[in-house]
């Protein structure tokens, strides 16, 4: 519906008032004139509109005035807040960090379209659009969007089942799932996941990934699904290793390791010159370049001997030239001449349509964190910029994608300034896609193998489990629950296995709540003090319960019992409940009780449940007043006089007065 003459939120306000009252023709004139035929008013004489709609048409008004605020703009399409002040420096910086980031990108995508078991071409194809949407939707100016390892392996599994298609059709359905995450601020399920289980799930898949690349790395035969089918095609097959593989794919981790560990030394003050300067920033570069200068190298050897009619290593293969085609992913696809529809896809793909999000957000946010400098990160923001990237990348053949550390690491390094780097870094790889492709026929495997290897071994966080031994040793449960069910069992199995473990230690402290049982003789008269060290909840109910009681009963004491609550924050309904039956146990057994110094918020609960228990709620400042003071609070009449009788004063934190 147009309304001519009304230019404003308020002015359609107004005229919308007026269209809808029929009290006066002068109104009904007016209505015509704004809404012509289309007037509400003339709408409800007909019955076309109810009497809520003005009411709906003002709130949704409401709604989108809030929602596009400038500043909510900004926060949805960060790009707002840098391009006003991008400068030619600036750009500059992006442009040389990007192709850096390209030329480490180009031989990582390739190694990782191998790892998921797809044609090359593939790990190219899925390089490109996370750069490109980044740009607009990132709120961080080092990452960098693309195929990565663990993505590589989670995907692979499908596709050597299925083919291509699944993983197409998973990139698609994994970034609807990631930007409903995003859209619903469902950042905090990652916080479910912590780091002994983070640590145990990205080193049992850089075992696996680096145990998938012996094949290749020493010319194998047979095959290699899982890590135990890795090392059972080892031990099956050595005999079949070939030198030229082995020699190539050994120097290569070589040359790589020797690279990470050679750091140039910047000059000093007194010996900078013109070309100490521009050999630091060769040598800095060299080594940002590495996986791509490796690559040539075998690359140029194949080639070489190739044309001299030698063949020692084993060669990548006819890569497809050209652009992707821009289409919708598959919702059918055709495995072994049997059609599978939309719905026989995803019920194939199983757990993988929650566990591939959950992993590329967790890698995300973590990466996004490792690189804020102390600057807060938008989770929701990065959530919506990672699942639009996946959608698109779903329209170009790409396998999930998501935040890349080496690559970030690399754009961090290379002095990048804003998001615009992609841009680089993904023209580039287009270009290498267009023009390129004839020479990545003589990548040697045995290069792959050694760069995904070398990248892997540097993944396996070993260090860690020193430092937990040292610190709690309870951390290492959860952290080898999920490395060995994740080696044993499968990447999406571990992690769930190794949440699930970590969910059980944090029942079992909440079931568990350490709770403090000092026997104090308090002017000649025993007492029970019980100081529960944290806020209790319904899985603590019976235990509580149950601990008092079974002390009084070992003690065979009916001393008074004094339930020190400072430290409860808040208690739930069930646990109200079983302090309500504590309390009757007592008095059965004429046994006295004190609720002494509890908090508010948890006071509160217990009276919701039951007024009567004000009774047993005392603010003495000591003990001592409160086992032998005067009966200072009487019985409330109303609720009204549980709040203003028995609140009492401010509760601190400070332990309890005993003398």
């Amino acid at each position: 519906m147009t309304v001519s003459g009304c230019s404003s939120d308020e002015d359609i306000s107004q005229c919308y008032h007026v269209a809808m009252s029929p009290d006066t023709e002068s109104n009904q004139q007016t209505a015509a004139r704004l809404f012509g035929s289309q007037s509400p008013y003339l709408l409800k004489q007909h019955g076309l509109v109810d009497e809520n709609e003005r009411n709906w048409l003002m709130t949704m008004n409401e709604a989108a005035s809030v929602c596009c605020t400038p500043s909510n703009l900004r926060r949805r399409l960060p790009i707002l807040s840098w391009v006003p002040t991008y400068t030619t420096n600036t750009l500059l910086r992006d442009f040389i960090a990007g192709l850096t980031v390209g030329l480490t990108a180009i031989p990582q995508g390739i190694a990782y379209a191998v790892v998921a078991g797809l044609p090359p071409q593939y790990g190219l194809y899925s390089a490109f659009a996370g750069c490109f949407m980044y740009i607009f939707f990132g709120s961080c100016k080092d990452i960098t969007i693309g195929p990565t390892a663990i993505m590589a392996l989670m995907t692979g599994k499908y596709v050597k089942l299925y083919g291509p298609a699944f993983s197409v059709l998973l990139t698609f359905l994994s970034g609807c799932i990631i930007l409903l995450f995003g859209v619903l601020h469902l950042g905090f399920l990652v916080e479910f996941i912590s780091l002994p289980v983070t640590v145990g799930f990205t080193s049992a898949a850089a075992l696996t990934i680096a145990s998938s690349q012996i094949k290749p790395l020493f010319g194998l035969s047979g095959s290699s699904n899982s890590f135990m089918s890795s090392l059972e095609n080892l031990f099956a097959n050595y005999k079949t290793f070939t030198i030229g593989d082995s020699a190539l794919g050994l120097v290569t981790i070589i040359i790589l390791t020797a690279i990470h560990h050679f750091k140039p030394r910047a000059p000093c003050q007194e010996e900078v010159t013109t070309a100490r300067k521009i050999l630091h920033n060769f040598l800095w570069l060299f080594g940002l370049a590495k996986n791509a200068i490796v690559v040539l190298i075998g690359t140029v050897l194949a080639f070489i001997f190739f044309q001299n009619g030698f063949q020692p290593f084993k060669l990548t293969g006819p890569v497809d030239s050209g652009l992707p085609p821009f289409q919708p992913p598959p919702f059918s696809t055709v495995v072994h001449n049997k059609t599978l529809s939309f719905f026989d896809m995803t019920s194939r793909l199983e757990s993988a349509l929650i566990a591939v999000p959950m992993v590329s957000v967790l890698e995300h946010i973590a990466i996004a964190k490792a690189f804020a400098k102390g600057k807060s990160i938008d989770a929701t923001q990065e959530m919506i910029a990672v699942g639009l990237s996946n959608i698109l990348g779903s329209f170009f053949l790409s396998l999930p994608t998501t935040g890349s550390f080496t690559r970030t690491a690399v754009n961090n390094a290379s002095g990048v300034c804003t998001p615009l780097g992609g841009l680089f870094t993904g023209v580039l790889v287009l270009l290498s896609l267009s023009f390129l492709t004839s020479t990545f026929f003589f990548i040697p495997k045995a290069t792959l193998a050694g760069v995904i290897f070398f990248a892997m071994f540097h993944m396996i966080e070993y260090k860690i489990v020193y430092t937990l031994w040292h610190t709690k040793k309870l951390d290492l449960i959860p952290l080898f629950a999920s490395l060995l069910s994740c080696l044993l069992l499968g990447l999406e199995y571990g992690m769930l296995i190794g949440i699930l473990v970590n969910i059980l230690f944090i029942l079992y402290s909440s079931a568990r709540p350490k709770v403090s049982l000092t026997w104090l003789t308090v002017q000649g008269e025993e007492v029970l003090l019980v100081t529960p060290t944290q806020s209790l909840v319904f899985p603590a109910a019976d235990y509580l319960r149950q601990l008092i009681i079974d002390s009084c009963h070992l003690r065979n004491s009916l001393a008074p019992v004094v339930v020190y609550g400072t430290h409860i924050h808040f208690i739930d309904s069930t646990m109200a409940k079983g302090l309500k039956l504590l309390i009757d146990d007592l008095i059965i057994r004429k046994q006295p009780i004190y609720l002494w110094r509890w908090r508010e918020a948890a006071m509160l609960t217990c009276l919701g449940f039951d007024p009567d228990l004000a009774q047993y709620f005392k603010f003495d400042d000591s003990i001592e007043q409160l086992i032998k003071g005067p009966e200072i609070f009487a019985q409330p009449e109303s609720d009204q006089d549980i709040l203003s009788v028995y609140l009492g004063p401010t509760v601190t934190s400070s332990a309890p007065d005993l003398t």
